[in-house]
C-alpha cells in the first residue's frame, strides 16, 4: 500500500480550477503556475501560520511606503530587485539567438526605479551635468550598430541617467540637483554616432530604512549597487535595449545586491584622448574631462529569433 500523502494532493489544483470560463488563457496559465509553485513552497518548508503573518506584514509594510513617498519610493520594485527577480525577467524578455557567437546583441540590464520619460532633449556633445558635485568628468562616445548588417544606425534615441557623485538621482536630491540633472535623450547622427558629457559614475547602497534592507539584513547581504550608467536605447523596428554600465575596477560587480552585472556591460574609463574638433571641452559645472569611456552598441532587428518582439519605440 502507498503512504497516505501528509497534505491533501487535490488543493492545489481545485484553487486553479476555481478561474472562471473567461479567464484569458495566459493569466490562467501564469496562475495556476504561481499556485503550484507557492503551494508546494509552503508545503515543502512546513510554513507556519506564524511565519506566513510575517510575510503578509513585510509585504504590507513595503506598499506602506509607496503610498507614504506619494509613489515616490517603489520599495516592491527594489524588493524585486534584490530578490533577482527583475534581472531574470529582463533576461527572458531580451533572449535573442544569433549566428555569430562573437557579434550578439548589447545585453539587456534591470530598468530600475529611477528612470523618467520627462528627460531633457539635448544636442549630441552636450553634457548632462547641470548642477556643481565632486564627481570626474567623462567623455562618453559610440557607434550603435545593426545586429544583422554590422551598419551603423541613424536616428537612434539614447536616453542616459545616472545617479550623482553622492550616491543619488535628482528627485532623491531635490535640494542639490535640478529637475533632469545627470539626464538625456541624444539621436545618433548619419553615422550611428553619439557622444555626450557625464560623470564617472558613483557606487552607492540601496535606502537602508525599509523592508527590503531588513530582508538584506537577514540574508546577512550588503545593500550596495556598483557604480553604473543607465542606458534606454530605442529605434523603431528594432528591440530596445535597456541596460547599465559598470567601471571594471568597481569592487562591488561580483556581489551587486540587484544581480544586474553581465560581463559586456563591464567597460573601462580611460584617461581622456583628444577630443574631436567637431566638439567643444566641456567646461561647465563640471569643468574639462579627464576620463573618455568609448561604448559601442549593437541593436536586433524586430524578428530576429529570441522572445516575442515588444512594440517598437522610437
Amino acid at each position: 500500500m502507498g503512504s497516505t500523502p501528509k497534505y491533501d494532493p487535490n488543493f492545489t489544483q481545485h484553487v486553479i480550477d476555481t478561474c472562471g470560463p473567461n479567464t484569458s488563457p495566459r493569466m490562467k496559465t501564469i496562475f495556476g503556475a504561481m499556485m503550484r509553485h507557492l503551494h508546494d513552497f509552503a508545503r515543502e518548508v512546513d510554513l507556519t501560520p506564524e511565519e506566513w503573518l510575517a510575510g503578509v506584514k513585510f509585504l504590507n509594510e513595503t506598499g506602506k511606503i509607496w503610498a507614504e513617498s506619494d509613489g515616490k519610493r517603489n520599495e516592491m520594485h527594489r524588493l524585486s530587485d534584490i530578490t533577482g527577480l527583475e534581472s531574470l525577467v529582463t533576461e527572458i524578455a531580451n533572449y535573442v539567438q544569433t549566428e555569430d557567437p562573437n557579434y550578439t546583441p548589447t545585453s539587456a540590464a534591470i530598468l530600475g526605479p529611477f528612470w523618467s520619460p520627462n528627460a531633457t532633449w539635448r544636442e549630441l556633445g552636450d553634457s548632462v551635468i547641470q548642477d556643481p558635485h565632486e564627481g570626474v568628468v567623462t567623455y562618453m562616445h559610440g557607434v550603435i550598430r545593426d545586429l544583422s548588417t554590422h551598419k551603423p544606425i541613424p536616428g537612434v534615441t539614447f536616453d542616459f541617467w545616472q545617479a550623482s557623485s553622492n550616491g543619488k538621482y535628482d528627485f532623491q536630491d531635490p535640494d542639490n540637483q535640478s529637475d533632469n540633472n545627470l539626464r538625456g535623450k541624444f539621436k545618433t547622427d548619419e553615422n550611428g554616432e553619439y557622444r555626450l558629457y557625464c560623470l564617472r559614475p558613483t557606487a552607492y547602497s540601496l535606502p537602508t530604512d525599509g523592508p527590503s534592507f531588513q530582508l538584506l539584513n537577514a540574508l546577512d547581504r550588503h545593500p550596495m549597487r556598483p557604480a553604473h550608467i543607465h542606458l534606454m536605447i530605442t529605434k523603431d523596428n528594432y528591440k530596445p535595449v535597456i541596460t547599465q554600465i559598470y567601471p571594471k575596477d568597481d569592487p562591488w560587480l561580483s556581489t551587486d545586491t540587484v544581480f544586474a552585472v553581465k560581463d559586456d556591460l563591464v567597460v573601462d574609463f580611460n584617461p581622456v584622448g583628444k577630443i574631436p574638433d567637431s566638439m567643444k571641452e566641456h567646461t561647465g559645472p563640471g569643468g574639462k574631462a579627464t576620463k573618455e569611456l568609448e561604448l559601442n552598441i549593437v541593436l536586433a532587428p524586430l524578428g530576429v529569433a529570441g522572445h516575442s518582439d515588444p512594440e517598437p519605440k522610437s
